[in-house]
C-alpha cells in the first residue's frame, strides 16, 4: 500500500511539476520554486516521502531476493509481470538513490535545484540514458503494482477484472512514461 498512496501519488507529482520543463527554463524554476515554498515542506518530505519509500524499499528488496520466479516452467504474462516487478524495484531503488543523492542531497549541502542543475546532468550521454531508463523503470513498477494492489486489496477479483485492470495499468505506464521522457528531454 506504501508503494501506492504516498509514493506513487508524489510520484506523478514529482512527473507532473518536471514536466513544466517543456515550457521552458522559467517555467520549470517556477513549479520548483513552488514546491520548495511549501508549508510543512520537510515534514512532507520525511512521512509521507522518505519514511513510506524507506519502507517500501528495504521490504521490496527483501521480497525481489527471495521470490520464487518461475517464467522459466511458465510463460504466462502475470509470471512476466511477477518477475519484471522485481527487477524494475531495483533499478528504481538505484535511479531513485542516485536522484535523490543528485538534488535533494545536493540542495542539502547549497546546490541550486533548478533547471541549469537537470541540464548540467543531463548533458552528460550516459546519465541521459541513466535518467530514460530510471524513468521507464519506475513508471512501469507504479503501474504494475498498482495493478497488484487492485487484486491484493479485493478491487480486482474477478479474471475480466483483472484484465480490465491490466489495460488500465498499461495505460498508467504509458502515460506516465511520456510525461517523465517528455520533462527528461525538455532539459537537453
Amino acid at each position: 500500500m506504501l508503494g501506492v498512496i504516498p509514493v506513487g501519488l508524489f510520484l506523478t507529482q514529482h512527473l507532473v511539476v518536471n514536466h513544466f520543463a517543456t515550457g521552458g527554463e522559467e517555467s520549470f524554476n517556477n513549479a520548483a520554486h513552488f514546491m520548495e515554498q511549501l508549508p510543512f515542506r520537510y515534514f512532507l518530505e520525511v512521512f509521507i516521502i522518505f519514511l513510506p519509500l524507506l519502507f517500501h524499499a528495504i521490504y521490496g528488496l527483501y521480497i525481489a531476493f527471495t521470490a520464487k520466479n518461475n517464467i522459466g516452467q511458465y510463460g504466462y504474462f502475470r509470471n512476466w509481470m511477477f518477475m519484471l516487478q522485481r527487477v524494475s524495484g531495483v533499478v528504481t531503488l538505484i535511479f531513485v538513490a542516485w536522484h535523490v543523492w543528485e538534488t535533494r542531497i545536493a540542495a542539502a549541502f547549497g546546490a541550486a535545484v533548478n533547471f541549469q542543475m537537470m541540464e548540467t546532468i543531463l548533458s552528460n550521454p550516459f546519465m541521459l540514458w541513466f535518467y530514460l531508463i530510471g524513468i521507464i523503470s519506475t513508471t512501469f513498477h507504479f503501474a504494475n503494482g498498482l495493478w497488484s494492489f487492485f487484486v491484493s486489496w479485493g478491487i480486482t477479483v474477478t479474471p475480466r477484472s483483472q484484465v480490465i485492470s491490466t489495460y488500465i495499468t498499461i495505460g498508467v505506464f504509458v502515460a506516465l512514461s511520456i510525461v517523465g521522457v517528455r520533462a527528461i528531454l525538455a532539459f537537453v
